[in-house]
């Protein structure tokens, strides 16, 4: 068989175990292309792509560099795909902002790019460079929702909500209109008219993003409050007891910021970043990701572990945070949604720290309701649907109270604003930190916060967020009086 041939052959392999979703096998194939002849761009392109699918990030960057090289059709498309890399896995905002500015240099119609742009100088807390970039993107697609609605949040944030409501409600009418296009534009305008103290409207534009939003998730994506509930049952049941650990074991661990979204984790998360020992490491994938990978079904698997199973993981995780932050000495691992996991956690890391954020519960509730979750937040777009999934966390926070309590802190957000310092000191002692003032002081510790709440967690503390459900008192009555609230 001359080259060509093996060529061919290696080339219709690796794309049908691609196919069939066959990633290892897949990426072998590749590699033996690539070294038969390494000139093959979109070989090189589809290994990136195959690495990234393994989270195996500097090998996915290295690939798609190799088919940059290689002279690959589109390379802005290529330059994008090593952004959201560099940004979203491995925490170097720098590296992914001249990334996206090489593609716009390319292609400066290229409206992914200028809109990715918008987003991380939201992340960095620039707001008029996000607002010109939005802008740019209009200029080429006048009815990119996205950017419009990015626009109204940077002029809510801004004090000009007033300003927003009319290119919204024009937005919103416009017949071109998709499901997908009423959700952004319509929580958009829901802020808006909450700002204003339009309360009714508000509402009102708020159920309609959320029902725009339901009819654009697929529906795979919707949430099963059955199968939840089941979750929660095997949760508790795999993890009945406190297990002894090697408390050695927990070296080198987070700090677990956890809780309901938007229940002030964020706002933890910053407090602790202000100390000069704590880095903030923002919402890591990486124990959702052994879940999916290395602990189905979960969390049976967990139950009788193989010998040095747990290890593994253990090695695993850390290996992650370090590839990203390799030379911290503490660090946080805020992904609310990790309050599923405290007995893995504590089972990786027996003397690993965990806060728990909460709020009061309608307010919380609220907040969610107000969200532009992406469809991996199921709940999120139906009051019932967040009520269920909040009666779970509730079940769920009692029993890792009884297993845990005495080692987690409990964090009060609506403490937290209205008396910061009783607050701020009992958790700046918990996570073992020697008390320094810039806890308390702090506007936004972090260079980037990728959150819903990015905007509002760089303002100073405030109340004004305790006890916003009574704006919305008629509309929240009926589940008021459902919730059990103790």
């Amino acid at each position: 068989m001359n080259s060509a041939e093996q060529e061919r052959n290696l080339s219709r392999a690796a794309e049908t175990f691609m196919a069939n979703g066959r990633l290892d096998q897949a990426i072998a194939t590749y590699l033996q292309l690539v070294s038969l002849n390494p000139n093959l761009a979109d070989a090189w392109y589809n290994l990136a792509y195959l690495h990234r699918c393994k989270r195996h990030f500097s090998a996915a960057i290295s690939a798609y560099r190799m088919a940059l090289s290689n002279g690959i059709e589109r390379p802005e498309e290529v330059h994008l795909n090593v952004a959201v890399i560099l940004s979203e896995h491995l925490d170097q905002v720098g590296e992914a902002r001249a990334e996206l500015e090489t593609a716009l240099r390319l292609n400066p119609q290229f409206v992914p790019a200028l809109l990715n742009l918008g987003n991380l100088q939201e992340d960095l807390g620039q707001p008029d460079q996000a607002r010109s970039s939005y802008q740019k993107l209009l200029t080429i697609e006048p009815e990119n929702s996205r950017a419009i609605a990015r626009i109204a949040m940077i002029d809510i944030f801004e004090g000009k909500a007033r300003d927003s409501v009319p290119d919204l409600q024009s937005a919103l009418s416009a017949r071109s209109a998709t499901a997908h296009d009423r959700a952004e534009i319509g929580f958009a305008l829901g802020h808006a008219l909450d700002a204003l103290g339009n309360y009714d409207d508000a509402f009102a534009a708020l159920i309609a993003a959320n029902n725009a939003m339901r009819q654009a998730t697929p529906p795979g994506f919707h949430y099963d409050p059955d199968a939840h509930q089941r979750l929660v049952d095997d949760l508790i049941s795999a993890f009945p007891i406190r297990r002894a650990g090697d408390m050695d074991s927990s070296t080198g661990a987070p700090i677990f910021i956890c809780g309901m979204f938007r229940s002030g984790s964020t706002l933890a998360e910053t407090i602790l970043a202000a100390h000069s020992r704590v880095t903030a490491g923002g919402e890591f994938e990486f124990l959702p990701a052994l879940v999916a990978e290395k602990l189905q079904p979960y969390p049976q698997t967990l139950v009788s572990p193989e010998p040095g199973f747990l290890e593994g993981l253990r090695t695993t995780y850390l290996g992650e945070l370090t590839a990203i932050h390799p030379h911290y000495d503490l660090i946080t691992d805020k992904r609310p949604d990790n309050f599923l996991h405290i007995g893995l956690i504590k089972t990786l890391f027996p003397s690993a720290r965990i806060v728990h954020t909460f709020r009061n519960a309608l307010d919380n509730i609220l907040s969610i309701f107000f969200g532009n979750f992406d469809q991996s937040v199921s709940y999120s777009n139906s009051l019932d649907s967040i009520r269920h999934w909040y009666g779970q966390y509730q079940r769920l926070m009692a029993h890792w109270r009884t297993l845990f309590g005495d080692d987690m802190f409990e964090l009060d957000y609506d403490q937290l604003v209205s008396n910061p310092e009783a607050t701020i000191r009992p958790l700046v002692a918990y996570c073992g930190l020697e008390w320094e003032g810039a806890c308390l002081n702090r506007t936004s510790a972090q260079d980037t916060v990728r959150t819903l709440s990015a905007w509002q967690v760089r303002q100073p503390l405030h109340s004004r967020s305790s006890g916003r459900w009574r704006n919305y008192a008629v509309q929240l009555n009926e589940l008021n009086a459902s919730m059990d609230l103790s």
